[in-house]
């Protein structure tokens, strides 16, 4: 069902609002969610809004769950972002940084850069690191798909599940190689998805996330010509192989900068980029702002289903997103399926 662009937009908003809200004040110690506001607007304008909870609410909003909710909706956006623009470049709805094994490449990156020590590029040593990973598993699994001069759906399916298998065995043989016992499981806790380590260094993935969908929004017209078809797309004067190549080395970037700080956080991608083309329609220059709302959105959700529904034992949000976005994905599989068999 499509409802008019703007109120979508507004809706996907007011979603967000109040799940980040609700995330803020969910948990082992329950807040107020007019506490939760005027905490928020304190930190913001200090002079103007007065806290109104108890003493320890500002303490809780800004030290513990406000950045876990900011880091949520900032790694929600971008999965869901990077989820549509793959579907589009590949032409295939099963397309996901998961499924795809980007992700995997990216762990592969980020855990060797963590376990080496490897820091020649400072702070941005183990994102650096995460991208090279993201990047090379992409192009792995796209030349290893694209069968005859074209991409199958089952073909990408497979290439993405090959190429995740190995790169997940390349990190479980890193882990067990590991020297630190106590490094390692930090490192496996964090190969689940998790937004618990959250701190207000947020800077890298946020800033990659908005000029990520910058970029992203002003290619949103070629985007448009690759999805309806790449002989259209190639009729109408687009360098398919060229923007197939500089789209997929700015999704790598910001799945593996947003891998880095997260861990491995499947199916948002994959999830969220049909439900909205079925609200606000296919054009890009419409669906990728709304999807990463949405993204957002369901991130933030997932966390506090994840660390309430089992409490006070947490689910890492990953096998959470995973218990979610498994169950579509293999009706994603059947529908294609009988759509192949039908042609």
């Amino acid at each position: 069902m499509k409802i008019s662009y703007p109120a979508a937009i507004a809706l996907l908003v007011l979603i967000l609002v109040v799940s980040m809200i609700a995330g803020v004040g969910i948990g082992s110690i329950a807040i107020a969610p007019m506490d939760v506001v005027t905490a928020v607007l304190h930190q913001i304008v200090p002079d103007l809004v007065a806290s109104s909870g108890p003493a320890y609410v500002e303490a809780v909003v800004t030290n513990t769950r406000g950045p876990r909710v900011i880091l949520g909706a900032v790694v929600g956006a971008g999965l869901a972002t990077v989820g549509m623009v793959l579907q589009a470049l590949v032409r295939n709805p099963l397309a996901d940084p998961y499924l795809l094994g980007i992700s995997s490449g990216a762990s592969v990156g980020a855990v060797a850069s963590i376990l080496t020590g490897f820091a020649l590029f400072g702070a941005a040593s183990t994102s650096v690191a995460a991208f090279a990973g993201a990047f090379a598993a992409l192009l792995v699994v796209y030349f290893v798909a694209r069968s005859g001069g074209r991409l199958t759906t089952v073909g990408l399916v497979l290439a993405g599940v090959a190429v995740a298998y190995v790169l997940s065995a390349l990190t479980s043989l890193m882990l067990l190689l590991a020297d630190n016992a106590q490094h390692a499981r930090q490192i496996l806790s964090w190969l689940l998805g998790a937004l618990g380590g959250a701190t207000w260094s947020l800077w890298v993935p946020l800033g990659a996330l908005v000029v990520g969908l910058v970029i992203l929004m002003a290619n949103a017209r070629a985007l448009n010509l690759l999805y309806a078809g790449e002989e259209a797309a190639i009729a109408m004067g687009l360098d398919v192989n060229r923007f197939r190549i500089t789209m997929f080395v700015i999704t790598s970037l910001l799945t593996g900068l947003l891998v880095a700080v997260s861990g491995p956080i499947g199916f948002v991608g994959l999830i969220l980029p049909h439900a909205v083309r079925l609200v606000v329609g296919s054009d890009h220059r419409r669906a990728l702002p709304a999807v990463a709302l949405a993204g957002a959105s369901f991130l933030v959700l997932a966390d506090i289903a994840a660390r309430t529904v089992a409490s006070p034992q947490e689910i890492p949000v990953g096998v959470f997103t995973a218990l979610c976005g498994g169950p579509f994905f293999l009706w994603l599989v059947r529908r294609q399926t009988r759509r192949g068999v039908k042609t």
